[in-house]
């Protein structure tokens, strides 16, 4: 990072997109603290990573572990806070149940602009800091088997821009990065997974999510290292003049269905 080391806390980083945001701000020269949904979690990525990560955790499904979360997030005074917690689950409107849409709004939004708020104020104070929220290309284009994802992620996408007009300071940013489909463990193992995928091997089944379920121009799935490439320039000071943005990141499939 430019400057002195920066402090950067990066939600649901023990694999995925998390995992390669932390890698990627590791490599600007910041101070990383990773967080997982358990201890165990959240230590074995801190030391896989380097010597030097620290670690924090609690489940964002649960208010009363946000709340324990959302205070460490105040007192670390982290300069950079990439939120990449996200649950998400299969339901269609008529599986979707009252629960479900509770889960997704507490789990996408709930958490999201609490550990947010709990990490503004230190950021004001300093003159400096960078809040990035990990979105979808659902927010534009909803996924019929993901509705109350796609909603909730919706919801996150409107916060961000009411937290980037009336939250920050100058220095301060509040931006959205929302990937379109990414090639990461668990997605692989959700795709796999399928009736469908029964049978097919693992190359057979990316060929026809890029022809039937994620087309667009770049004729592939995206990577987990080109959404931290992003992330860890909106966290730079050359990004200062972005704030409040949604950037797709998704081979322009919002541009084309």
């Amino acid at each position: 990072m430019e400057q002195r080391t920066r402090r950067a806390l990066i939600t649901a980083s023990t694999s995925g997109i998390g995992y390669a945001v932390a890698q990627d701000l590791l490599r600007r020269g910041a101070q990383v603290t990773v967080h997982g949904r358990t201890r165990g979690s959240a230590t074995a990525a801190a030391e896989k990573l380097d010597a030097t990560v620290e670690s924090l955790h609690g489940d964002v499904s649960r208010p009363d572990e946000v709340r324990t979360l959302a205070a460490q997030v105040d007192a670390g005074h982290f300069d950079v806070l990439v939120h990449c917690a996200g649950p998400y689950a299969e339901h269609t409107h008529s599986t979707a149940t009252p629960a479900d849409w509770q889960s997704a709004y507490q789990t996408n939004v709930v958490s999201a602009v609490q550990l947010a708020t709990a990490a503004l104020a230190p950021m004001r104070d300093r003159g400096f800091g960078r809040v990035v929220f990990i979105g979808t290309r659902a927010t534009r284009t909803p996924i019929p088997t993901m509705i109350e994802y796609s909603a909730a992620k919706a919801a996150l996408a409107n916060a961000t821009i009411s937290l980037a007009r009336t939250a920050v300071a100058p220095g301060v940013t509040v931006n959205m990065v929302s990937p379109g489909v990414i090639l990461t463990p668990a997605m692989q193992r959700l795709f796999a997974s399928r009736p469908e995928s029964a049978g097919r091997s693992w190359d057979e089944i990316e060929a026809s999510l890029v022809a039937d379920y994620a087309p667009n121009p770049q004729q592939r799935l995206g990577r987990a290292e080109e959404i931290a490439a992003l992330v860890g320039f909106l966290s730079t000071d050359a990004a200062g003049y972005i704030n409040g943005a949604d950037i797709p990141v998704d081979g322009g499939i919002t541009g084309t269905h």
